[in-house]
């Protein structure tokens, strides 16, 4: 089994890619493809998934810490 990626996008969505099961909180799966977004910011019409409503509207940049060497 491949290992899931979930990469937070600048300014937008969490890419989800790999096998993953995605279910509410009733324990009822969603439909979901081998790579999908999830909202992050809150304006979405497709919730928990992302339809692009962010462009222009949410400023987040993550960054994970980077390991010493």
């Amino acid at each position: 089994m491949s290992k899931v990626q979930i990469k937070v996008n600048d300014n937008g969505s969490f890419r989800v890619t790999g096998d993953v099961e995605l279910i509410d909180a009733e324990g009822n799966p969603f439909e979901t493809k081998q790579a999908f977004s999830l909202c992050r910011c809150g304006l979405s019409q497709k919730m928990p998934f992302c339809d692009g409503a962010h462009k222009g509207k949410f400023d987040s940049v993550v960054r994970a810490e980077k390991a010493e060497s």
